[in-house]
C-alpha cells in the first residue's frame, strides 16, 4: 500500500466510480466501497473497480444474528475484499462468525461509533455517556472477539492505538484543515489522524468533490 489514504467512493454509478478511481488511483492506496455502490452494481461492480489494481474496502457494516452475518460474509467470498466492516454493537459471537467466515486475506473491522454522532446522538438511542467511553468499550470487545481491528474517529485513534498496538484502525471522517465539516461531526486532519495511530485513512468528499479530486489527493498525501 503506497499511501494510508482509501477513497471513498460513494456513488450508485458504476460509470462515475470508475472515472474517479482512475484519477486519483496513483495517490491512494485504495477504493473503499460503501452501500449505495454495492447494492447498485453487486459483486460484478466490485470485480470491475478491482480490475483498476487498488485493495478493495467493502464498507457495508454488517449488522445481524451471527448466523445470518457469517452467512452474508461467506457470500461475499468470491471478491476476497482487502478489509470488511461489520458492526461491533453485534456482539462477540457475530464478530467471531463473521471473522470466521472471511477469506484468510480479508481483514474484518468492527465499526464501533459513527463519525456522524456526538454524545447527545449516543444519549438518544440509550447509551450513556460520551463518544469515547463508548468506542474503547466496543474496540475491548472487538479485540476479544479476535477480529482484525475497527473502524473510529480520529478522536479517539490514539486510545484504542494503546489498547490495541496491533489493531488495524481505520479513521473515517478525516478533513484538510480547510475543508467543511458537512454531516460528520468528529473529525480531525489527515496528518492528525496519522499521527495518532490510524493504519488507513478513509476520505470521501475533500476528494471526491474537488474541482481536481487527483490534485486533491495528491495535495492530502503531502501532508502525511
Amino acid at each position: 500500500m503506497s499511501t494510508k489514504i482509501f477513497v471513498a467512493i460513494d456513488t450508485p454509478s458504476l460509470d462515475a466510480a470508475r472515472s474517479l478511481a482512475l484519477r486519483v488511483r496513483h495517490h491512494v492506496g485504495g477504493l473503499k466501497l460503501g452501500l449505495e455502490f454495492f447494492l447498485a452494481n453487486g459483486q460484478s461492480g466490485v470485480r470491475d473497480l478491482a480490475e483498476i489494481g487498488l485493495p478493495i474496502f467493502l464498507d457495508l457494516k454488517l449488522h445481524d444474528i451471527p448466523n445470518t452475518v457469517a452467512k452474508a460474509v461467506q457470500a461475499l467470498r468470491p471478491i476476497e475484499p482487502a478489509i470488511l466492516t461489520v458492526h461491533a454493537a453485534g456482539g462477540r459471537a457475530m464478530l467471531e462468525d463473521a471473522k470466521a467466515a472471511a477469506p484468510a486475506g480479508t481483514k474484518v473491522v468492527a465499526v464501533t461509533t459513527l463519525t456522524s454522532l456526538d454524545s447527545d446522538d449516543l444519549r438518544s438511542v440509550g447509551v450513556p455517556g460520551d463518544p469515547r467511553a463508548q468506542v474503547m468499550r466496543l474496540a475491548q470487545l472487538a479485540m476479544t472477539a479476535g477480529i482484525d481491528g475497527v473502524v473510529c474517529s480520529g478522536k479517539e485513534v490514539a486510545a484504542v492505538r494503546a489498547a490495541w498496538p496491533k489493531g488495524f484502525l481505520v479513521v473515517p471522517g478525516v478533513r484538510p484543515a480547510d475543508s467543511a465539516r458537512s454531516d460528520q461531526k468528529r473529525v480531525v486532519t489527515p496528518r492528525e489522524a496519522a499521527d495518532a495511530g490510524a493504519s488507513i485513512l478513509v476520505i470521501g468528499r475533500p476528494i471526491t468533490q474537488a474541482a481536481d479530486p487527483d490534485q486533491a489527493a495528491r495535495a492530502i498525501e503531502a501532508t502525511l
